[in-house]
């Protein structure tokens, strides 16, 4: 007669002989079915990741997609951005507008420059939410190439440093309405290979197939120094002069469902 302990090691032995006959990515797949965490991934074409510092002085803000029709370069720009002629420089309202050129409806015009995976357990109260958004350093402009060219070497240095990552650890404050969902996110912020706890705001709803999601993270202009290691040097005109009050950092992506067909 077979025990029940010897059962329970058969049990073990076929599912470790399935997964050896597996690709990677279904083995994610059958470990996240197994613990009832279903991953949603990243659409790369149709996400993009920002930044823009305030004041923002008519052209301290970047994007991961200049090709949508909503964002606009800034002054001293490089020829082939878009360019939406509306007193950037001049103008309280729109400096004061986080971001400052925030998409509309989205078309899969962006570079692939967004990915990750975000495992949910419960898409009803948003509970069990947890994963990672991995942002390509070198894709990040300003529309202006000396001033990215700076931004890679001296300040991000994305040529040793090419990924930006924030890792979600759960969800806080979570708040439902209809289908939109508004929340606090705990998470890790990995800048120049450094790992820092921050929290950001999100606000995600339902479109076809999937979930589009907004997150926004804020910095003291002088942590991006004294927290994050960021050079005292290449940033000692707007952090150690005080000519910049404030970081913010975010994402706009969308999260196809796991049921989702291609």
């Amino acid at each position: 007669m077979i025990t029940a302990s010897l059962r329970s090691s058969f049990r073990r032995a076929a599912v470790a002989g399935a997964l050896m006959l597996l690709p990677c990515a279904s083995i994610v797949g059958v470990l996240a079915a197994q613990s009832g965490r279903a991953p949603w991934s990243v659409k790369p074409r149709e996400s993009l990741a920002w930044w823009q510092v305030e004041p923002n002085h008519g052209h301290l803000w970047a994007t991961t997609c200049p090709g949508d029709p909503s964002w606009s370069a800034g002054e001293s720009r490089t020829g082939g951005f878009n360019y939406r002629d509306e007193g950037i420089a001049t103008s309280a309202q729109l400096n004061s507008r986080i971001p400052l050129f925030p998409r509309g409806k989205v078309t899969p015009v962006c570079r692939e420059a967004v990915r990750g995976d975000i495992a949910i357990s419960d898409t009803v109260h948003w509970k069990g939410v947890s994963g990672e958004v991995v942002i390509d350093a070198q894709q990040i402009t300003t529309g202006a190439d000396f001033r990215d060219h700076y931004m890679e070497k001296a300040v991000l240095r994305s040529a040793a440093f090419p990924e930006i990552k924030y890792a979600i650890d759960s969800l806080t404050e979570v708040r439902v309405d209809g289908d939109t969902i508004r929340a606090t996110a705990l998470g890790t912020l990995t800048i120049i290979g450094q790992p820092h706890a921050k929290s950001g705001r999100v606000v995600a709803w339902r479109v076809p197939g999937g979930l589009r999601v907004r997150a926004q993270l804020q910095v003291p202009a002088k942590d991006m120094i004294n927290v994050f290691g960021l050079s005292k040097f290449a940033l000692n005109m707007g952090v150690v002069l005080g000519r910049w009050d404030t970081l913010y950092m975010g994402i706009d992506i969308i999260l196809k469902s796991p049921s989702a067909g291609a």
